[in-house]
C-alpha cells in the first residue's frame, strides 16, 4: 500500500508509530553513550540525579525551589554592620588659639583583642599628648603602648570619661590580603565607605582624609584585610604585620 493511500486516521497512527520506534532508537543510543563515556562525565550527572532525589524525598508530596539573589550592596551593608563596634574614633587634646583645651580628630583605631588593644595611624597618634576613643558616644582615655616603623601604633582603651559607662567593644575577624583574588571587592571603612576592585597589587594605596586614617580595609564578608594611614607615603598596612607587631608587644620581656 502507498502511503498516498492512507486516510487520516491512518496517517496520525503511522506518525505515532514513527515517534515511538524514534524515541526507543535514541534511549538505546543514549545508554550506549553514557557506557562509553569516561567516569569523570558520567560522576557529575550521578551527583545531580541523587541530590535531585534528596530533595524531592525531604519534602513530603511537594518539590519547592527558592532561589535566593544576594545583592553586592547587601554584602557591603553586612560588612560594615559587623565591624560597628569594633571602630572607634579618636580624639586629642590640643590648646586653641584663645587658651583653651579642645579635642581635634586623630583619626580611627580598631580593636585587636579582648584586652582592649587597638591600632591606630602613626600619622597621627604619637606618645606624646592627651587622647580619647569614643563609640556610639562614649568617651574612654587611651594609653601608649607601642609605635611601630610600618606606620601605625598599639593603644589601649582605658578608663571612661563617665565612671558609670562600661566599656563595650566586639573583637573583628581577620582576613588576609594573601587570600584575595583578582576582581574581589575591597571595602574601606574610615571617615567615609568606599570600595574598589582588587587588581592582584598586594601593595594597596589609597587617598586617605585626616578624619579617616586608621580606618579599617575589609573583604566583603567583613574581615579586616588591614588599617589605611593619612601618610601619603604608605597608605596601606596588612592586618598580618599588625597582628605580629602586637605578638611581640604581648611577649614577655626579657632583659
Amino acid at each position: 500500500m502507498d502511503i498516498k493511500d492512507l486516510n487520516k486516521p491512518q496517517l496520525i497512527l503511522f506518525a505515532l508509530l514513527l515517534s515511538f520506534v524514534a524515541s526507543i532508537a535514541t534511549s538505546i543510543v543514549t545508554v550506549s553513550l553514557m557506557q562509553q563515556a569516561p567516569p569523570s562525565i558520567i560522576a557529575p550527572i550521578n551527583r545531580v540525579i541523587e541530590q535531585t532525589v534528596e530533595k524531592i524525598q525531604q519534602v513530603e508530596g511537594k518539590t519547592t525551589v527558592q532561589t535566593v539573589v544576594v545583592k553586592e550592596e547587601d554584602l557591603v551593608v553586612d560588612a560594615i554592620a559587623k565591624n560597628q563596634s569594633s571602630i572607634f574614633l579618636l580624639t586629642k587634646e590640643v590648646i586653641d588659639e584663645l587658651g583653651k583645651t579642645v579635642e581635634v580628630s586623630a583619626g580611627r583605631g580598631f580593636v585587636l583583642n579582648k584586652e582592649g588593644i587597638f591600632v591606630a595611624d602613626a600619622a597621627l597618634v604619637s606618645n606624646q599628648g592627651v587622647y580619647y576613643a569614643k563609640n556610639n558616644g562614649d568617651k574612654f582615655k587611651i594609653n601608649f603602648l607601642a609605635a611601630n616603623e610600618g606606620g601605625f601604633v598599639l593603644m589601649k582603651i582605658g578608663e571612661s570619661a563617665d565612671s558609670k559607662i562600661k566599656l563595650e567593644f566586639k573583637v573583628p575577624e581577620f582576613g588576609n590580603i594573601d587570600e584575595m583574588k583578582v576582581g574581589q571587592k575591597i571595602i574601606v571603612l574610615d571617615s567615609s565607605v568606599s570600595s574598589s576592585v582588587f587588581d592582584g597589587n598586594k601593595n594597596l594605596n589609597f587617598s586617605v582624609s585626616r578624619s579617616g586614617g586608621g580606618g579599617m580595609v575589609l573583604n566583603l564578608d567583613g574581615n579586616i584585610l588591614g588599617m589605611v594611614s593619612f601618610d601619603p607615603n604608605s597608605s596601606f598596612v596588612s592586618i598580618d604585620f599588625i597582628l605580629k607587631a602586637l605578638k611581640a608587644e604581648e611577649a614577655p620581656k626579657t632583659s
